[in-house]
């Protein structure tokens, strides 16, 4: 069973811990080196005036989870990195922003704020979903999408079962940012730094990031649930690096699920998986839904090896040992050789770049574990 995330696809989006993506998650209806330290900012009224219309409350929550519309409404989230008073309301077209999060009205930490999906999309299963009941695009969303069985299956549910929702949480060993609320068509979680912010770091920290990206990986491939998680495109903004040194996945909405137990026998989309919230933004034609079994072991190493570890990792050691990485590098990034190969080559230059990160205060996430433990 292919559950596909993102633009392309329909199905729970695992880039947020305790987060209920449902299959609208594609409708969307709903710094320095160093983290800063926390700010003592008085509380001022600010100029700007959050609406529901930028927020998406006008359509309909597709995110299911905590809401976070409180603090938006009571300016305890606000759209600058000055915290000035005088403030006005980001571009609404922008994927992303940097913002500010309040408890106390007085201490603030560094946030980001996330749409499911950029806007030109968000207006594409608008109208998608005012079609498909023959209303005008003016049409109510909710009142839609609340006819539907899926969401009526939803309502009626006296608990969550995983027949109703994915979850990822990043308790539980994902590799995702801390989720810490939602509102209309955005979600907010911890902030992180991009990795390309890190493609000029030191070599023992280069090595550290590429070592924990490699992980990341095998993560993705191989994990208790039997789940194969597949990037159909990766750039360094998809991953985010926190104060303590710690690689995440920042941007989930490329990334792919296959239920490796029923992949091979899924049976064709019917029913309930041909709603209206199968069928949002790119449609339910079967050409554009690949087959679990189109989608190779090694598609995340041959497109980290191509995008990203080549920037972090290229003229930064000694010479014997670059030789080493650029030669597994130079394999890895080769889609034509078979899994095997690609795998071992990545598998290889983990083990060349483990004992080039050193153990200090900087990477907090395993310090001062790794004094005393040799898996570090």
């Amino acid at each position: 069973m292919d559950l596909r995330l993102g633009p392309e696809a329909a199905a729970p989006n695992p880039g947020w811990p305790a987060l209920l993506f449902w299959g609208v998650s594609i409708l969307s209806c709903s710094t320095s080196p160093a983290s800063p330290l926390p700010s003592l900012v008085p509380r001022v009224r600010t100029s700007y005036n959050l609406g529901r219309t930028f927020l998406g409350l006008d359509k309909c929550n597709a995110c299911i989870g905590t809401s976070i519309c409180k603090k938006f409404f009571k300016e305890e989230i606000r759209f600058d990195n000055s915290l000035a008073s005088d403030l006005e309301l980001p571009p609404d077209y922008l994927p992303s922003y940097s913002a500010n999060y309040s408890d106390d009205s007085k201490t603030w930490r560094p946030v980001e704020i996330f749409r499911l999906v950029s806007k030109e999309q968000n207006e594409i299963s608008d109208r998608r979903i005012c079609a498909s009941a023959s209303a005008p695009k003016t049409c109510s969303i909710e009142r839609i999408l609340r006819k539907t069985g899926r969401f009526q299956k939803w309502l009626q549910a006296k608990r969550l079962t995983l027949d109703l929702v994915q979850i990822f949480p990043g308790a539980e060993g994902w590799p995702l940012p801390k989720y810490l609320g939602s509102c209309g068509r955005f979600l907010v979680s911890t902030s992180t730094r991009p990795l390309e912010e890190f493609y000029g770091a030191p070599p023992d920290q280069a090595a550290d990031l590429a070592y924990q990206l490699l992980g990341v990986l095998e993560s993705l491939r191989s994990n208790d649930l039997n789940y194969f998680f597949y990037f159909t495109h990766v750039d360094a903004a998809m991953f985010g690096i926190f104060s303590n040194g710690h690689l995440f996945i920042r941007d989930a909405s490329a990334l792919g699920v296959i239920d490796k137990q029923e992949g091979s026998q899924a049976a064709p989309r019917t029913g309930e998986n041909q709603d209206i919230f199968s069928c949002l933004v790119s449609g339910c034609q079967a050409q554009l839904l690949p087959s679990c079994n189109n989608v190779p072991d090694k598609q995340n190493v041959v497109l980290v090896c191509q995008q990203l570890l080549p920037q972090l990792l290229q003229g930064k050691f000694p010479s014997p040992v670059q030789v080493e990485i650029d030669s597994a590098l130079a394999l890895c990034r080769q889609g034509i050789h078979p899994d095997s190969e690609v795998l071992g080559a990545a598998s290889r230059l983990k083990d060349i770049l483990r004992p080039l990160r050193t153990c200090d205060p900087r990477f907090a996430y395993r310090y001062p574990d790794c004094k005393y433990d040799d898996r570090f």
